[in-house]
């Protein structure tokens, strides 16, 4: 299990000093849609420079037709990220041709499909995709695990599933974890570390519970503490 922390505070200089009070800790880093909307590129730069050992998880959800998904794809490639989201729901069309661009890529971020997200109820989701969250999730799954992606984002409720139904080492990557049960938020399906961990997830997603902490830091630490606790590793 590795640590992601979501820089999704409302400006750079907010995020870069998150960022820096975690700078000992060798960890993932989620830059969302306002995050890089707004600070690009730079910011990206910026983060490498505060600890060159960050990972880091450009969440764009990519959803359009498959060859501008895949143009999309490769610009990402020469961010030097380390991993990215599409959206299931563009079909495996889209997946096999964003796959195959990145192909020339020695070192290619890894690729995530978004399967349902962790905002959506079970009423509102069916309105939508008129299957279960569970149903539809491990289906975006295993059509994912098909055409060569690495792994899914889904809530910590599917993960097990999803691994059982393509592979245990096809990731899992869940946000709206709330690591000792903080409050839900906007989020639907949220999860403690303890659930994460009953459910084989890989990436937990944390954060407004440590962003909103009176003290970040120590809040990841004791976090970290339960991961290692955990027997995962950081």
């Amino acid at each position: 299990m590795k640590l992601c922390v979501a820089l999704d505070l409302p400006s750079a200089d907010e995020n870069i000093a998150l960022a820096t009070a975690l700078a000992e800790h060798n960890i993932w880093m989620k830059i969302g849609f306002r995050s890089y909307i707004r600070d690009g590129k730079p910011f990206i730069q910026a983060l490498k420079e505060i600890n060159p050992n960050f990972k880091l998880f450009l969440d764009l959800k990519l959803y359009d037709i498959p060859n501008t998904m895949a143009d999309a794809a490769e610009e990402i490639a020469h961010l030097g990220v380390d991993m990215f989201n599409i959206h299931a729901s563009a079909g495996e069309v889209a997946m096999r041709t964003v796959m195959q661009r990145l192909e020339k890529y020695e070192n290619r971020p890894l690729v995530l499909a978004v399967t349902a997200l962790t905002s959506f109820d079970e009423d509102n989701f069916k309105s939508i995709y008129e299957k279960s969250i569970n149903q539809k999730a491990k289906q975006f799954a295993t059509m994912s695990y098909a055409n060569g992606l690495d792994g899914v984002v889904c809530s910590a409720f599917e993960s097990r599933a999803i691994k059982e139904a393509t592979h245990n080492n096809f990731l899992t990557l869940c946000p709206g974890i709330r690591p000792f049960g903080e409050d839900a938020g906007d989020q639907q399906r949220v999860a403690t570390l303890e659930v994460a961990k009953q459910e084989s997830v890989d990436f937990p997603v944390i954060g407004r519970p440590i962003y909103r902490d009176s003290n970040p830091k120590e809040k990841v630490m004791k976090i970290l503490e339960q991961i290692g606790f955990l027997k995962s590793e950081i």
